[in-house]
C-alpha cells in the first residue's frame, strides 16, 4: 500500500485563532508551519496582514511569511512551487508540514494539485482586461462564484482563458485528474457569525492602536513604485484615508466591513471542500488538536530542538 506523507492543512475566514491553533499543534507533533495567505508573504507589511511576531510563533520554524517585496506580483503558480519546496524539506528532517491560512487559492493548489499556469500581465493589458471584466461571459460557472466587486478574481479568469485558451473551470477539472503527491488532512475553524464580526471588529481596532497607519505611511515612503500589496484590504482604505477620500472614522468603519464580507467569502470558499473536517472555534484549543490527531492518526511527539 502507498503510504502517501501526511501534510496537516489548517485553513479558515480571517480572525477564527488559526494561528494559535497551529503553533500549539506544531509544538506537541514536532511541526513546522507553511503559510498559506497571500498578504503575509509581503515584506514590511505585519500589521494589516496579522502576521505573527516572533514571540507568538514561540520557536517554531515558519515558512513562505516576510519574503516578497510589496511591489511585486506573486502568483499562485509560484505559490505552489514555494510550498511544495517547503513540504519536502519539512519532511526531510522528520517534523509534520502544517500549512495554515485563509488564501482558499494557495490551499486549493496543493490540495487538488491544481495547475494554475504563471501568467504575468503588462499594465496595459490589465487596464483592458478590467475595463472587459465589467461585461465578461468567458466562463459563466466561475463568474457565478464570484462576487461583482472582486475585480481581481474575474481577472485571473480572464487571463488564464486568454493565456491557454481554456477557462478556469475546464483548467482546475484538468488539473485535478493528477495524481496528488501527500495525504492532505484538511481542518477549517468555524465560529458562529455574530461572534466571528465580533473578532474581526476587534483585531481591526488592535490593528490600528499596534500602529496600521503608520505602517502604511512608511511603506509608501520606502518602495518609488506604488506596491501591488497595497491593493490589499485594510491598506487600500489606509491609502484612501491618507489621500482624504475617508474620515478615520469611515475608514475604521470601511476596513472592519471589507474584512467581515471577506470573511464570509473565505466560509463559501472552504465549505466548497468535502474533505474538511470542521472545528469549533469556541472549543478549547487542546480539544480541537485531539480532534486534529484522531482524524489524521498522528501521534504526539514534542518539538525537538
Amino acid at each position: 500500500m502507498d503510504m502517501k506523507p501526511k501534510v496537516i492543512v489548517i485553513c479558515g475566514p480571517t480572525a477564527s485563532g488559526k494561528t494559535s491553533l497551529s503553533i500549539e499543534l506544531a509544538k506537541q507533533i514536532n511541526g513546522e508551519i507553511i503559510s498559506a495567505d497571500s498578504m503575509q508573504i509581503y515584506k514590511d507589511m505585519d500589521i494589516g496582514t496579522a502576521k505573527p511576531s516572533t514571540e507568538e510563533m514561540q520557536g517554531i520554524k515558519h515558512y513562505l511569511l516576510d519574503f516578497v517585496p510589496p511591489e511585486e506580483r506573486y502568483s499562485v503558480a509560484q505559490y505552489k512551487i514555494d510550498a511544495k519546496k517547503a513540504i519536502k524539506e519539512i519532511l526531510e528532517k522528520g517534523k509534520v508540514p502544517i500549512i495554515v491560512g485563509g488564501t482558499g487559492l494557495y490551499v486549493d493548489s496543493l490540495i487538488y494539485e491544481i495547475e494554475y499556469n504563471d501568467i504575468k500581465l503588462d499594465e496595459e493589458y490589465r487596464k483592458k482586461l478590467e475595463e472587459i471584466a465589467e461585461k465578461q461571459e468567458i466562463d459563466p460557472q466561475a463568474m457565478q462564484k464570484i462576487s461583482a466587486n472582486d475585480k481581481k478574481r474575474i481577472m485571473r479568469v480572464i487571463e488564464i482563458y486568454k493565456a491557454t485558451g481554456k477557462t478556469k473551470t475546464e483548467q482546475e477539472i484538468e488539473s485535478r485528474k493528477k495524481p496528488v503527491e501527500y495525504d492532505y488532512k484538511v481542518f477549517a475553524i468555524n465560529w458562529e457569525r455574530e461572534t466571528l464580526y465580533q473578532r474581526i471588529n476587534k483585531r481591526v481596532d488592535i490593528m490600528l492602536e499596534q500602529g496600521l497607519i503608520e505602517e502604511v505611511k512608511s511603506i509608501l515612503k520606502k518602495y518609488q513604485k506604488f506596491p501591488t500589496a497595497m491593493q490589499g484590504l485594510g491598506y487600500k482604505e489606509v491609502v484612501d484615508y491618507l489621500d482624504g477620500k475617508y474620515t478615520k472614522e469611515e475608514m475604521i468603519e470601511k476596513i472592519k466591513m471589507e474584512t467581515r464580507r471577506y470573511a464570509k467569502r473565505q466560509l463559501t470558499w472552504f465549505r466548497k471542500n468535502k474533505q474538511t473536517t470542521w472545528l469549533e472555534g469556541t472549543n478549547e484549543i487542546q480539544n480541537n488538536i485531539n480532534i486534529i490527531l484522531e482524524v489524521s492518526n498522528i501521534e504526539r511527539r514534542k518539538t525537538k530542538k
